[in-house]
């Protein structure tokens, strides 16, 4: 969702509140697509200070599904987003698109792509659905919190494989 600024940007000392929603359904980046479960909505607060900076606050609540790093369950992480951003308006129009704010176009204000950067600085390392989580089995891909499979446990080191070779051998004689 867009916010327009043009009516705080230009009046000095002028302040707003608004409760934004979310637009966004997804998380999409280069680490895969990731359902948004629950969002909150954002209440956001925008102040100008002197005519000199752009006070952007906010708080809200993000929980999206994210798979388990071991067993590929799906488990949900809340992202709690606390903004405090400030905008120099000190400088021309030109100056304030050359800092590099992929949220602002102007002066309008993308809520959606500032969550995303915020989630995305944000993302975990590592995703599990618990500590003592057990994956799954490497050989026919059972999840082994749910069950035992009936796969090999040993796995023999290859390295010894002639080896093993030699004793099948002898062990038919």
């Amino acid at each position: 969702m867009r916010v327009e600024l043009a009516d705080i940007i230009s009046c000095e000392n002028k302040e707003m509140s608004q409760q934004v929603e979310i637009e966004l359904s997804s998380f999409d980046s280069r680490l895969g697509q990731f359902p948004i479960r629950t969002k909150q909505p954002f209440a956001m607060k925008f102040a100008n200070e002197d005519g000199k900076r752009l006070l952007i606050q906010g708080e809200t609540e993000v929980a999206i599904g994210i798979p388990c790093d071991r067993c590929l369950e799906e488990v949900s992480r809340t992202f709690s987003i606390a903004l405090d951003k400030e905008i120099d308006l000190t400088g021309s129009n030109e100056e304030l698109s050359m800092e590099n704010l992929s949220y602002m176009t102007g002066t309008s204000l993308d809520v959606d792509q500032l969550i995303f950067g915020e989630i995305l600085v944000s993302w975990p390392m590592k995703v599990l659905c618990r500590e003592d989580c057990k994956g799954i089995c490497k050989r026919c891909g059972a999840n082994l919190n749910q069950a035992e499979c009936q796969c090999q446990k040993t796995e023999p080191d290859p390295r010894m494989a002639a080896i093993q070779d030699i004793f099948n051998k002898f062990k038919e004689v």
